[in-house]
């Protein structure tokens, strides 16, 4: 029986994408959101601007991709569904950024710290939650709560993970796991 080979370097999609991540955020750092290009950001990066393209539809996804909605929605399903939709929410949540390992921090904070200094981020980093309150709502839904109350619910809670995220991404301190469990802690004590 033969064992399947152990990759040990990174695939030219993997090298680019790298490539493209650190010289973005490179030149965001440097002269600013706003003002870099994504041809500087490409030219930096040794690709095309095409090339840019192909891996992210716009400048700010470069920061904003979100891989989480399934963990999370999974997570508020497996909520006991005698409690109140904000808590199921909340608890959700949290029980999902439990299950998470840590994320790479130093790459992920100065993606988060760049998105929340740069004003016209702020709103995008709003507009990308859009599909994970949409499936919260959707699960609360599902699970019996009135669509009203589960909207209320999934923006409630995610009001609380994104001033989680950002409050992280400010204190090297912290853990994003602590910040975002003392973020819901605020909101579900409350509750």
């Amino acid at each position: 029986m033969t064992s399947a080979p152990v990759r040990t370097r990174p695939t030219k999609r993997e090298r680019t994408l790298a490539a493209l991540l650190d010289a973005g955020l490179d030149l965001f750092e440097q002269q600013g959101y706003d003002q870099t290009t994504v041809a500087q950001i490409a030219r930096a990066a040794g690709v095309t601007e095409m090339t840019f393209f192909r891996y992210f539809p716009a400048k700010e996804h470069l920061l904003l991709d979100d891989p989480y909605d399934p963990q999370i929605t999974a997570a508020i399903a497996a909520q006991p569904r005698e409690l109140p939709p904000f808590l199921r929410a909340a608890r959700g949540v949290r029980a999902s950024w439990r299950s998470l390992p840590e994320p790479e921090a130093p790459v992920i904070r100065r993606r988060v710290r760049i998105a929340a200094s740069t004003p016209a981020l702020r709103g995008a980093v709003w507009r990308s939650t859009g599909n994970t309150e949409q499936a919260i709502i959707d699960q609360l839904v599902a699970d019996g709560a009135a669509p009203d109350v589960a909207r209320v619910a999934a923006a409630s809670v995610l009001a609380a993970l994104v001033a989680g995220l950002f409050i992280w991404a400010e204190d090297e301190q912290r853990s994003l796991g602590e910040a975002i469990e003392r973020a819901l802690d605020v909101i579900e004590v409350a509750a």
